[in-house]
């Protein structure tokens, strides 16, 4: 019983310093805020839309792991950065020289500020995509397959910056 409750309060004094969290996030114990600046777009061809979803995916995600609050005006965290990449090209070629499927990639650049610990400070590219049939029309899959590449760039964007990956 001893052993139990002291594994409790181990665990309630590693969570409430900020020191470790049950999403595996690792937040400097004086942070308190963090701001998303809206992710703008660099690159050709993007639906209009995009910018929007990944600004607010990464400001859900924050209020979802963290105890931070958000900020419109510049946090103790701050994530900053650009749509670099959206491009659909063929990838499997059949024997009459045509697609058997395309792949649709998209790519940001998120410049990461932490005011607290500046070692920590980031600014890297992040690359995902998504195989779909030839067959298939872009417009018809599109917004199915944005959803699923942007909430893996969100979590590489968090993981980066929080889980030290």
């Amino acid at each position: 019983m001893r052993n139990i409750i002291y594994i409790i309060g181990i665990n309630i004094v590693l969570v409430s310093c900020g020191i470790y969290s049950f999403t595996g996030a690792s937040i400097p114990a004086d942070a308190k805020t963090v701001s998303v600046e809206y992710i703008t777009t660099k690159a050709g061809n993007t639906p209009a839309s995009l910018n929007q979803i990944i600004t607010e995916g990464l400001k859900d995600i924050f209020l979802a792991q963290t105890s931070l609050d958000l900020t419109e005006n510049q946090g103790d965290l701050s994530f900053s950065g650009q749509i670099t990449k959206y491009q659909i090209k063929p990838m499997a070629i059949k024997a009459n020289e045509s697609a058997a499927q395309n792949r649709l990639t998209i790519g940001v650049k998120i410049k990461y500020n932490n005011s607290i610990d500046n070692e920590k400070n980031f600014e890297s590219l992040f690359n995902r995509y998504r195989d779909f049939d030839s067959s298939e029309n872009l417009a018809d899959v599109e917004e199915i397959l944005i959803e699923e590449i942007t909430k893996e760039l969100i979590e590489d964007i968090f993981n980066k910056a929080f889980v030290n990956w």
